[in-house]
């Protein structure tokens, strides 16, 4: 795997049910958990302190997770980090969500099923109570999370867990072509019956 280095006696962890795109990048201490997705451009440099990414989590495209030496920078079970994130010796508890270009520093605690807004900014060694939404830069927590929030960030980290699961099946190089096929299809047919399906689901 051209995306893993060994540095100073460690290996990087994938498990065979996780999808690491071939242009992310894993270095040294970093292991990942079960059915996790990391996608093009994130940079998991685990040279310093150990990266560890739970079950079922996912850190996206262009994302940025290190730390300082001996301090973990840890993304909990059903953790989801959104483009362009950087997470630095912090921890992300289970279920929550950091948003687009937010920066989470070292020694931040991140309470389970909390929602960090896009380019959010929390400062080092903030303990971020449980169902917190954080927004702003200082960010800052303005009000609980509602049942209805934690309901559509779960259903959204199911769709990075069965995005692992298709890329591990059918994600392939290949050379593109040179005009759009007359017949293409808007999206394909499991993604027609996805949003089918999701649309006859309660609220």
């Amino acid at each position: 795997m051209a995306y893993c280095y060994e540095f100073k006696g460690f290996v990087p962890v994938v498990p065979e049910d996780t999808y690491v795109h071939p242009q992310a990048v894993l270095i040294g201490n970093v292991i990942l958990g079960h059915g996790c997705y990391i996608g093009p451009g994130a940079s998991l440099r685990g040279d310093f302190g150990r990266i560890v990414i739970g079950d079922g989590a996912n850190v996206q495209d262009n994302c940025i997770i290190h730390s300082f030496p001996g301090r973990d920078a840890i993304v909990e079970s059903d953790g989801h980090i959104g483009h362009g994130a950087i997470l630095h010796g912090c921890t992300v508890g289970r279920n929550a969500l950091v948003g687009m270009n937010a920066v989470i520093m070292d020694g931040v605690e991140l309470g389970a099923e909390s929602i960090v807004g896009a380019q959010a900014f929390v400062r080092g060694e903030t303990i971020v109570p449980p169902r917190s939404m954080v927004v702003g830069s200082p960010a800052r927590v303005i009000r609980d999370v509602t049942e209805k929030e934690v309901a559509w960030k779960t259903r959204g980290t199911a769709e990075y867990q069965q995005l692992a699961r298709d890329c591990l099946a059918g994600l392939k190089p290949v050379e593109p072509l040179k005009a759009v096929e007359t017949d293409r299809p808007h999206m394909a047919a499991s993604d027609v019956v996805s949003i089918q399906e999701a649309r006859q689901k309660p609220s």
